[in-house]
């Protein structure tokens, strides 16, 4: 069981979830890039990879390097302060080019809402420790709720196994972790509150 949730944790780690969002809200919702042609979408995919999985985990390495983080688990609060802060520079780098591109809006505040999950759960580790693992999935699935309610899609179904999958990470980091319940509520409402407002209301 150990392993089965140690490997779902490393397969839905935060750092990728900008990318599986964006690439999911592509996906279902084929307006936000409607005026891109295939091979500038996916140059778009690859470029928010770069930003938001490669440069972290470069950063990452570096202070692991420098023995300023222990490992790649951060298992301290104050360890991850660092590589939080550094993290959301890419983010904020990433934001802006894509708000220089064709995108829809909805398809660029999803970012605007990811640097503000991001932002908030950096503010809070400063005193308290939350899930980041929780904040990462619960931004996507904020996502996908948010265009489905700005574009009526009918997205039902990969919305509920999302909601599923959740659990299932959740489940996995109350296992593999020394996170409580309230860290993982905590988490997942902020990530979802973040993308979903940022969506909807901006």
């Amino acid at each position: 069981m150990n392993a089965i949730a140690r490997a779902l944790s490393v397969a839905l780690h935060p750092l990728f979830m900008p990318t599986y969002t964006f690439v999911l809200a592509l996906y279902f919702d084929r307006s936000l890039s409607y005026f891109l042609d295939e091979r500038v979408h996916w140059m778009m995919v690859g470029m928010v990879a770069l930003m938001t999985i490669a440069f972290p985990m470069t950063s990452t390495a570096l202070l692991i390097r420098a023995g300023l983080v222990r490992s790649w688990e951060m298992p301290s609060r104050q360890e991850r302060i660092a590589p939080y802060t550094m993290t959301l520079l890419y983010y904020g780098m990433i934001w802006y080019l894509l708000a220089r591109t064709a995108l829809h809006p909805a398809a660029i505040l999803l970012f605007g809402g990811s640097f503000a999950a991001l932002s908030i759960t950096t503010l809070i580790t400063l005193r308290w420790k939350i899930s980041a693992h929780m904040v990462g999935i619960g931004g996507c699935l904020g996502a996908l709720v948010a265009l489905r309610s700005i574009h009526a899609l009918p997205i039902i179904i990969p919305i509920m196994v999302l909601i599923i999958v959740a659990g299932a990470l959740g489940t996995a980091r109350l296992l593999t972790s020394d996170h409580s319940p309230a860290q993982i509520y905590t988490g997942t409402a902020i990530g979802f509150a973040s993308t979903f407002v940022s969506i909807v209301w901006f």
